[in-house]
């Protein structure tokens, strides 16, 4: 299925009936991400919508940075869920996904019923642990530089990018990257909402999520530190939840499937 989204096509699979749930991945995945979390929730009563977020897979990629804002990223899954016939779903978000994820029910609370954020927590608690955040996420000064992080990352097949890393499906996710040309697009999604003058700009400000709202961190995660998401807990007006799991690193719906999905059917009414 595709959805029309201001003109930039997005890419989704539907999975079951029932209530629904979208799933939204994050840098460098595409909606194959969730192979593990779509057909569990599908049997376990839900709709799963998965989209290719703009820029991956085959959903399109706008070729200037700005189209990459958040703003436009959240628009985008409200497109997804018209074109589905969807007022009101679920909303689970892992990396990047996981920060579009905050912002939508912050800022268009009547779409979102439960949200889950895993690895990444709200965007005002990201500069939260100061100087232990910024050493984890120095890639993210590299990524501005266009070409040269695009060389890095993709030189002498990709050595950088698998030691960096440590994506347990590296071999997949950089076929993805070549077949779809989704490097470049996927880099502009950090040049788009992490510019350089964002480190020294106030914390984002955004209304108070509203939702029922469970965030999950790994401590194997190389990028995030737990900080990050136990502290989102102060901007969620609703009911909050926060699940530590030990061992994965950051792709944990690929390294510790069944942990998250457990936690998922736990916290998400079916009916």
């Amino acid at each position: 299925m595709r959805a029309d989204s201001g003109g930039v096509g997005i890419e989704y699979e539907v999975t079951g009936v029932g209530r629904p749930v979208v799933l939204l991945h994050g840098f460098p995945d595409s909606g194959r991400l969730w192979r593990h979390q779509v057909h569990a929730l599908a049997n376990a009563g839900f709709m799963v919508i998965v989209p290719d977020m703009r820029g991956y897979g085959a959903s399109d990629k706008p070729g200037d940075v700005a189209s990459y804002n958040m703003l436009l990223l959240v628009a985008d899954v409200g497109a997804v869920l018209d074109h589905a016939g969807v007022e009101r779903a679920h909303v689970v978000g892992h990396d990047w996904g996981a920060a579009v994820a905050w912002v939508l029910a912050s800022v268009a609370p009547e779409r979102v019923d439960h949200l889950v954020a895993l690895s990444v927590g709200h965007p005002s608690t990201f500069r939260s642990d100061g100087f232990v955040q910024h050493e984890k996420s120095w890639y993210m000064l590299l990524f501005q530089f266009e070409g040269i992080a695009e060389h890095w990352l993709s030189d002498d097949d990709w050595a950088n990018f698998r030691h960096w890393g440590h994506h347990p499906d590296a071999a997949a996710v950089v076929g993805e990257l070549e077949a779809n040309a989704s490097l470049t697009p996927g880099l502009n999604w950090y040049r788009a909402n992490i510019p350089p003058e964002s480190y020294i700009a106030p914390p984002l400000e955004l209304p108070p999520v509203q939702a029922p709202t469970m965030g999950v961190w790994s401590s194997g995660d190389f990028a995030l530190t737990e900080g990050q998401m136990t502290r989102s807990a102060g901007h969620v007006a609703g009911r909050w939840r926060y699940e530590r799991l030990e061992g994965p690193g950051h792709w944990m719906q690929l390294e510790a499937p069944s942990d998250v999905n457990r936690l998922l059917m736990d916290f998400l009414p079916a009916t």
